[in-house]
């Protein structure tokens, strides 16, 4: 397996891209109005994770240093967002190494904003396929594409932030009501 460096990200960017693109046609969502709020790195390594911090902090700003689940994960603020496809991508969200090893380091998935009230990944579920019906048979996985509901938070956080994870061949886009600069805002409220 190659080094994990940001010249490897850059690198395999080109591909990752594609790979999501090809998930969100099969889910039908590339023409739907979803901002995307971050992309997302897998880190085994806790050296190579200070070493991406630092790289991205020169391209931006840290704008999140939070425990969640147990691991710290940091939200860098890109001052030139990433483009995939439509999407601006203006944040990476850098998990640092936890107890679980990841097969495959580097890009790992993207989160879309869902805008909505939702307190529970059924919420979120109901309302997602009523607006998006053709969703309901990969949500009863009924497809080959694995669906995964989690409600991550923060030390601090004070918005639910449900989230359906739809992933197939190594890749993965996460669906979620709150953008990540807001549920960032509502942390540092309650600090």
């Amino acid at each position: 397996m190659p080094v994990l460096t940001h010249e490897y990200l850059d690198d395999t960017w080109s591909e990752f891209s594609q790979k999501i693109t090809a998930l969100a046609a099969q889910l039908g969502l590339l023409d739907k109005p979803l901002d995307c709020d971050h992309v997302a790195l897998r880190v085994n390594d806790i050296q190579v994770a200070k070493a991406l911090s630092e790289h991205f902090c020169r391209q931006g700003s840290l704008i999140s240093h939070n425990q969640i689940n147990g691991r710290p994960i940091e939200i860098i603020e890109l001052q030139q967002p990433l483009m995939l496809g439509k999407w601006s991508i203006a944040c990476i969200e850098l998990p640092y190494p936890g107890s679980k090893h990841y097969p495959q380091q580097g890009w790992e998935h993207i989160e879309l904003v869902f805008p909505g009230d939702f307190t529970n990944c059924q919420a979120l579920e109901v309302a997602l396929v009523d607006t998006f019906p053709h969703l309901k048979p990969v949500l009863a996985e009924q497809t080959d594409i694995q669906v995964k509901r989690s409600s991550p938070q923060g030390q601090h956080e004070r918005l639910a932030n449900p989230t359906l994870a739809f992933k197939s061949n190594g890749i993965c886009i996460k669906i979620h009501p709150h953008d990540i600069k807001a549920i960032i805002a509502s942390e540092q409220s309650a600090d």
